[in-house]
Parts: C-alpha cells; sequence; structure tokens
C-alpha cells in the first residue's frame, strides 16, 4: 500500500510564481537584484522564518545594515495581496485528485484553502514540527498521520528544499515542474536534489505514481 504526501504552493496552486514575482520586485527596490532562477533554487520551499533570516543577511553582507524596519511585514503583506486577488490552482489538479485511489496529505498548508475539502483533515503544516524544509520532519509527521512508514509514501514537490526533506524522510519523490515559476533549469535543479522522476503537467503524476510504485 502506498502513500501520497503533496506539497501545495507551486503544486497544486500556481502560488510560487505569484510570490516570486512579489518578492522579487520588493528586493530589487531595496537594492537587493537577484538573477530569478538562482532566487528560486535559493529560496522556494524554505520557510518563512529561514527566507527572511536568509534575506537580513544579505541586506547586512550587501549594506551593512539590517532590513528596513517594516519591510518584512510589508513584504509578507503585499504577498498575501497580490495572492488573495490572482491565486488559481494548477491545471489538471482537480482531475488528479479525483483519480488518486491512494490515501494522500498535503504536506504545507499554504495556498490550500479551496481545495481543502479534498485533503481534509491530513493537512499538515511546518507549525505541527520542530523543523521546516528541508528538515525531514513534516514529511515524516504527514506519514504517521496518515498511518504509513516514510518510505511507504511518494511525494510530489516542485522545490529543491521539498525534494531534500521528502528525500531525507527515506520518500521516493516525484519532481513538479509545471508551476508558473519553473524554467527550463528547474528540472536539473530537482533530479539533482534526489527527485527520482520529473514531470512537467498534473497528467502526468498517475502514470509517474504507478511507474515509482511497480518499481518498488
Amino acid at each position: 500500500m502506498t502513500a501520497v504526501i503533496f506539497d501545495c504552493d507551486g503544486v497544486l496552486v500556481d502560488s510560487e510564481v505569484i510570490a516570486v514575482r512579489a518578492e522579487l520586485r520588493a528586493l530589487k527596490e531595496l537594492g537587493l537584484p537577484y538573477d530569478e532562477d538562482e532566487y528560486v533554487h535559493r529560496h522556494l520551499g524554505a520557510t518563512v522564518e529561514a527566507f527572511l533570516s536568509a534575506l537580513a543577511e544579505e541586506h547586512m553582507t550587501c549594506h551593512g545594515s539590517p532590513l528596513p524596519e517594516g519591510f518584512t511585514e510589508q513584504l509578507l503583506q503585499d504577498t498575501k495581496d497580490e495572492m488573495d486577488s490572482s491565486l488559481e490552482s494548477l491545471p489538471g489538479v482537480h482531475a488528479v485528485l479525483d483519480a488518486i485511489r491512494y490515501p494522500r496529505a498535503v504536506a504545507s498548508s499554504s495556498g490550500i484553502s479551496h481545495l481543502y475539502h479534498l485533503f481534509e483533515p491530513h493537512i499538515y503544516s511546518v507549525d505541527q514540527v520542530k523543523k521546516g524544509k528541508p528538515a525531514p520532519d513534516l514529511f515524516i509527521y504527514a506519514a504517521k498521520q496518515l498511518g504509513f512508514a516514510p518510505d511507504q509514501c511518494i511525494a510530489i514537490e516542485d522545490s529543491v528544499n521539498g525534494v531534500k526533506s521528502a528525500r531525507a524522510a527515506g520518500m521516493n519523490v516525484i519532481g513538479f515542474v509545471g508551476g508558473g515559476h519553473c524554467r527550463a533549469s528547474h528540472s536539473g535543479y530537482l533530479s539533482n536534489a534526489g527527485a527520482t522522476i520529473i514531470v512537467d503537467h498534473m497528467d502526468q503524476i498517475l502514470e509517474a505514481l504507478e511507474a515509482l510504485i511497480s518499481a518498488s
């Protein structure tokens, strides 16, 4: 028996492209311009705390001062506002969830509101564990709540931190590169992080799941 554990942002909902757009705009105004591919590779999948800590460190290195007062609060609010007005499920999500007959969970509660009924009660967030991704805690916790050993679970992730997290938990990982934030280099990043199979559209998920289950 197998269980499937989904990341949410960038897998179920196309939220990462919205967040990246808002964050890069704010950071450019702050004097911290990034190459988008590098930014996605470094920061996607990290906890908010780890992300903000990295920004503060980089601002100190570049400008010799802390982040401006109120910057983080404004950034989070601006990102939330864009999410509220623009967030949509990725194409094919509902069809895939209707077709999957394996027990399933979400290992990230962000952005899940309009898909909540398709996963409840198995929706788990970093608030429920000691360490966020790339530590394995959240995936281990989600597997336990489903009643499965981690090596009986398959994770679906779009970020390097997420893939590392699931692999550290002992899971096979489908790397998903169908989100609006993914560029041509993203497949390589996920493969190098340990993703077993890479897919670029929801309609490939079922085939990838069956391939991994047959190989196990």
